[in-house]
């Protein structure tokens, strides 16, 4: 009697629902798999949740304990003052064009450079992948003294082109990952594909340009999109390379606190042009607004592109 209540229709069609079964999850699995999802996701959203809150609270709600999650008012007048000392209008564009610039042309050398290797034969290839290994483990601490002292001589400290010249040359901010990323997306190009376009007279340009790029259009987007996150992030060698020239946006919020006192000195401001915790965090949030765009635009090529590479990033 409890065997055939056990696979009566109805029962079997319960179990279904509730913990699936071949091609489908039941309620029970997706309801425990999206837990997991929410407490994840929450774990890599909080910072910024709790960043973008504090930067909108009045002074009178970072005073009271109470206000935690929920402030009792809209207030925008941290974000008016973050403007105004990171200057922002000017130091945003100087910080696009300091990462677009670049990572655009390091994302074609590193294109060109990727398929030399992987499409041709010549001496001292091992060579080459293993100056490459070399310029990826070292950390660039240990050859920017180097660096800064050959940009010295050539007059390009505080000069946007000691940026730009190292892209277009192949050594521009990780330059390595994006040259092995373009070399294992053409190392699986087949062969038959280019040897079919020769017979018919084409040039090797012309298989570059009309074959391998757009079979690599999945890596172009991926190492365009690290590579500007990579640029804009990048304060260490920017600061060192830039300073005494252009401002980034990273760059002046390193010295958010001096360039606040300066713009209001102390003792002669009241408690609402005090520096508190929710200007600090508007200041952030507005470093960190155009990179949110950028990938909320992108996002759907971009992960198709991660997917399709294989890249996993950091």
């Amino acid at each position: 009697m409890m065997q055939q209540v056990l696979h009566h229709p109805a029962v079997e069609r319960a179990r279904g629902i509730l913990f699936g079964g071949r091609d489908h999850r039941g309620i029970t699995m997706s309801m425990a798999l999206y837990a997991v999802l929410i407490a994840i996701g929450f774990v890599y959203l909080q910072p910024l949740l709790f960043m973008f809150i504090t930067s909108i609270k009045n002074p009178s709600d970072l005073l009271n304990p109470m206000v935690q999650w929920v402030p009792t008012e809209l207030f925008l007048g941290n974000y008016d003052k973050g403007l105004r000392v990171l200057s922002y209008p000017d130091t945003l564009l100087t910080s696009t064009l300091i990462s677009v610039i670049p990572s655009a042309l390091q994302t074609v050398v590193a294109s060109i450079v990727g398929y030399g290797l992987a499409r041709y034969r010549f001496w001292g290839k091992p060579i080459v992948f293993l100056l490459l290994l070399a310029t990826f483990i070292i950390p660039p601490q240990n050859t920017v003294i180097p660096q800064m002292l050959t940009y010295r001589n050539l007059g390009l400290l505080g000069n946007p082109l000691a940026l730009i010249l190292p892209a277009i040359l192949g050594q521009g901010f990780r330059s390595p990952i994006f040259i092995l990323i373009f070399y294992q997306s053409f190392l699986s190009l087949p062969k038959v594909l280019e040897e079919s376009a020769r017979l018919d007279g084409a040039t090797d340009f012309y298989i570059f340009r009309k074959i391998a790029v757009p079979t690599a259009l999945p890596a172009y987007i991926v190492s365009f999109i690290f590579s500007i996150v990579w640029y804009w992030n990048e304060t260490f060698l920017t600061g060192i390379f830039l300073e005494g020239g252009v401002t980034t946006l990273p760059m002046q919020l390193s010295r958010f606190v001096q360039a606040y006192e300066n713009l209001y000195p102390p003792g002669t401001v009241n408690i609402f042009d005090r520096l508190n915790e929710a200007v600090k965090m508007s200041g952030t949030f507005l470093n960190i607004l155009p990179l949110l765009v950028m990938y909320f635009i992108l996002q759907r090529w971009f992960v198709e592109s991660v997917e399709m590479t294989g890249v996993t990033g950091e």
